[in-house]
């Protein structure tokens, strides 16, 4: 068993849940939430502070400073912590009290911004507010998640290798688009290994990651309201969009199975499940990237009066959840009389 004497020290990568009994597709989800941060998050936060320390950029006397939804604040809150920077993460108010909770828990500091951007989100102003204090206070480093390579590096060193290592003759990968680091370093690692993979981008609608038209977006982790500065759309095959009442209905239909997953993890897990019923997924190896679990999303996505007063009082009713299984069932019969000579 492993000994360790820093929390950003484990991280367990190899293990994946079989789905089919719950999705009725052949998909694996790769669980990225068993670590001290819970989230796979905690691979760029250590990718960025090591870059960021090697090139001198922090010192005892530094203040850490990230805009974040949620998950990279909890990973940089841990970080920090355990190295001794001071850190404040600036969020806005879609992040899950929770998990604003637990960056408090660890010392860091957090500021919630409330006014949105031109296109509907938070993201241009937390950035605003993250360059304005920048200017006001050398102290500050923000290490940019959206535009700093290591995000990238992270996965291309670690996640995508893990992937290939479990699973050989892989087809086709999904995988959520927020910053775009985890869909990048997969998706430039998998272009120069042996056999070719299909990379499935999956964004939430409402989004402006890969244009068309801002919209709501309630459920934090992936989407974003303005380009990713980290894509490169030549590396990636396809982008899927879901709607927020199916990431609901996939994450209770997981829950009701005994795994409770994410916002981030029923987004990929319905786009990905509806991709494999409407093409033919005989004998194809896939895999898609579960973010984080379930625990800090009890007082959203599994909060009743939260989804009700939200997305209307049918999202979870047994009509809605069986037109989602009637859905999956009907495509994946589809599916199975192409297959037939």
């Amino acid at each position: 068993m492993p000994v360790i004497t820093a929390p950003y020290a484990f991280n367990e990568g190899h293990l994946f849940v079989d789905l089919k009994s719950i999705c009725g597709q052949p998909l694996h989800l790769k669980c990225e939430g068993f670590n001290f941060a819970g989230s796979i998050k905690l691979k760029a936060a250590n990718e960025m502070v090591e870059s960021a320390e090697r090139d001198g950029l922090l010192t005892p006397e530094s203040i850490l400073v990230e805009s974040s939804s949620g998950n990279l604040g909890v990973a940089l809150s841990m970080i920090a912590a355990s190295k001794g920077y001071q850190f404040l993460c600036v969020t806005d108010s879609r992040c899950n009290l929770s998990t604003r909770l637990l960056m408090e828990a660890l010392g860091s500091e957090v500021h919630v911004i409330a006014d949105q951007d031109s296109n509907g989100g938070f993201l241009g102003t937390r950035i605003e507010y993250v360059r304005q204090l920048c200017a006001s206070d050398e102290r500050y480093v923000w290490l940019s998640q959206y535009t700093n390579a290591g995000n990238w590096r992270a996965h291309y060193r670690t996640t995508a290798p893990e992937i290939a290592q479990q699973f050989p003759d892989l087809d086709v990968v999904f995988i959520g688009a927020g910053t775009t680091g985890t869909l990048m370093g997969c998706a430039r690692w998998f272009r120069q290994w042996h056999r070719p993979v299909r990379i499935v981008a999956v964004d939430s609608v409402g989004s402006v990651a890969f244009g068309g038209e801002p919209g709501r977006r309630m459920i934090p982790g992936l989407g974003m309201s303005m380009r990713p500065p980290l894509l490169d759309e030549s590396v990636v095959d396809e982008v899927i969009r879901v709607e927020e009442a199916d990431t609901i209905r996939m994450c209770h239909r997981m829950a009701r199975r005994g795994f409770l997953f994410g916002g981030s993890t029923g987004t990929v897990v319905s786009g990905a499940t509806d991709w494999l019923a409407r093409n033919d997924a005989r004998g194809l190896s896939a895999v898609a990237i579960a973010p984080d679990m379930g625990e800090r999303y009890l007082d959203t996505v599994y909060q009743t009066n939260w989804l009700q007063d939200l997305y209307g009082d049918h999202v979870l009713t047994a009509e809605g959840m069986d037109t989602v299984t009637e859905e999956v069932e009907s495509a994946t019969r589809t599916s199975e009389r192409r297959r037939r000579p």
